[in-house]
């Protein structure tokens, strides 16, 4: 897979806008309208300077529709998208590169912090991986951890359905650098990984012969992420409380995942509570999460606990759905689940949607993900919310957690500090690949969106500088998910009646890997890394 691949937690991308109904097209059509070039600032169309074979001049930059569809390897057939031919024609590698430069100049975030390269050279994937900022945040991350590709029709496939090659195993890098930890999270009924009797709190010791713990992180990953359905590796696992490891071959699949795998109540002296496991933010999750929230309203329940330690995001606009869902109309009324700000040179136009930048309010009714369009959404009205966050909670998950401090609800936040991903950006599909880029930071109704190193939570702060609670708690992997007794959910539960916290056993905020506690560099080429759609949120 072209492009640097990140870790689930870091899948946050994909942050929402208010126009989630456009169609994914329609952003590659616009980009080959004059209004679109008129709007950036560029040249007009027909302009020169706009072949593949014009010489690179620094700082120079012809309109991106210029290149687009241009294709050393042009598609042939119909786009299963528009139902119409592909608009690939014939062109060159130095074509789509020169796409990639212009189009990044055009929309990305911090495009005045990304090196001009001569795009002739180099090989796409290659020259698309330059076209990023090198700056860092506060704590010493890279600022832009998000920067991607898939080809397009694996992207479509996931992200309407949520299937994508693998075992049905969700690995929790509990360490991702040497010496690594791996332990299993959750498994999907009916997957590999399922029929191998492999559950949560399994550890993962050995993948195709190679020690998890300190072996080399491109052979781990290409087995414990395969690229395709059909690839056999061998794992050797450890399983809860065995003292002697088993071998286990596993044949990888398209998997669907089930985004609301687990919701039910648990009783208590002053009032029933919901439990939710919410794992991703993918189309079907919106009748899915419909189905929850009606389920929890006739069970009368009187506080929830969210569960989206393991969710890397998705489509923002079913975030936005679920906070109004948990929130209600009376909260929500009047507004912004957030508001989106891209670069300088677009501070009043969305430049995809080519419509004004208005708040986008909380959306009271279905957006036709995976229910019709306009039905009008359930509600618990809570006035508040306690969440099971983790390292793996990202993009469109942390959105729901701003999304709602933003209104004054209170978010009682339980776990571990979040990934940090305020930005997201809308797929671009060109010659068959989908290039993901950060275009946009999203800020709630409170104009607060600065949370580029996660939400902890603990001694975190809120936008009037008061102190939000919550508890700092590790993973339990000795009981499933939904269990009143497993760790997180379990302080929950006690932290709602006594607001006391168990004693703090989970980083806040989060410490990296051994490499950063002793202030030394960790080799890029030693971290293992999930596949990064498990860890954005997006527009489409």
């Amino acid at each position: 897979m072209p492009g640097t691949v990140l870790s689930r937690q870091e899948r946050d991308i994909l942050f929402a806008s208010a126009h989630s109904s456009l169609p994914k097209r329609v952003r590659t059509a616009a980009l080959k309208g004059c209004v679109v070039l008129a709007l950036v600032n560029l040249a007009a169309c027909g302009s020169g300077g706009g072949s593949a074979s014009t010489p690179w001049v620094q700082g120079v930059f012809a309109p991106s529709s210029n290149f687009a569809a241009q294709c050393a390897a042009p598609r042939n057939g119909i786009d299963p998208v528009s139902g119409g031919p592909f608009p690939d024609t014939q062109g060159s590698t130095l074509s789509e590169n020169n796409f990639l430069r212009s189009w990044t100049n055009e929309l990305y975030l911090w495009y005045g912090e990304v090196p001009d390269a001569d795009p002739a050279g180099y090989s796409t994937p290659a020259y698309f991986d330059l076209l990023k900022t090198s700056a860092i945040t506060p704590s010493g991350r890279p600022k832009d951890r998000f920067h991607f590709t898939y080809p397009t029709e694996v992207w479509e496939k996931l992200s309407q359905s949520g299937v994508q090659a693998g075992y049905g195993v969700e690995w929790a890098l509990i360490a991702a650098a040497p010496p690594r930890t791996v332990m299993v999270a959750f498994t999907e009924p009916g997957s590999p990984a399922a029929a191998a009797n492999i559950a949560r709190g399994t550890q993962l010791l050995t993948v195709d012969g190679i020690d998890v713990a300190s072996g080399n992180a491109a052979a781990l990953n290409a087995g414990m992420f395969p690229a395709s359905a059909g690839e056999s590796h061998s794992f050797e696992v450890l399983d809860p409380g065995a003292a002697v490891p088993r071998s286990v071959i596993l044949q990888s699949a398209d998997i669907a995942s089930t985004p609301v795998p687990n919701v039910n109540t648990v009783a208590t002296a002053d009032g029933s509570v919901g439990y939710m496991l919410f794992n991703d933010h993918v189309a079907t999750a919106e009748s899915e999460l419909i189905a929850a929230i009606n389920q929890l309203k006739s069970a009368g329940i009187s506080d929830l606990v969210l569960d989206i330690r393991y969710n890397g995001g998705g489509f923002i606009d079913i975030a936005n759905e679920l906070a109004y869902m948990i929130a209600g109309p009376a909260r929500t009324a009047g507004r912004s689940f957030e508001r989106m700000q891209f670069n300088d040179k677009h501070p009043s136009t969305n430049p995809v949607t080519l419509q004004a930048l208005t708040p986008t309010p909380f959306h009271d009714r279905s957006q036709g993900f995976s229910v019709s369009s306009g039905q009008a959404l359930p509600s618990l009205n809570l006035p508040r919310v306690y969440v099971l966050t983790g390292s793996g909670t990202c993009s469109a998950s942390e959105s729901i957690i701003n999304g709602l401090r933003g209104i004054g609800m209170q978010v009682i936040q339980i776990g571990s500090t979040t990934c940090g991903k305020p930005y997201g950006f809308y797929p671009q599909d060109n010659c068959g690949t989908t290039y993901f880029t950060i275009e946009f930071k999203g800020v709630n109704d409170a104009n607060f969106g600065d949370y580029a190193d996660g939400f902890a939570p603990q001694n975190t702060a809120g936008a009037a500088g008061v102190p939000i609670p919550g508890c700092s708690v590790a993973d339990d992997f000795t009981h499933a998910l939904g269990d009143p007794l497993e760790g997180r959910f379990a302080a929950a539960l006690t932290y709602r009646t006594s607001a006391i916290c168990p004693a703090a056993s989970a980083f806040s905020p989060r410490v990296l890997d051994q490499h950063a506690t002793q202030g030394l560099p960790t080799p890029a080429d030693s971290v293992l890394r999930k596949p990064p759609l498990l860890e954005n949120r997006w527009y489409r």
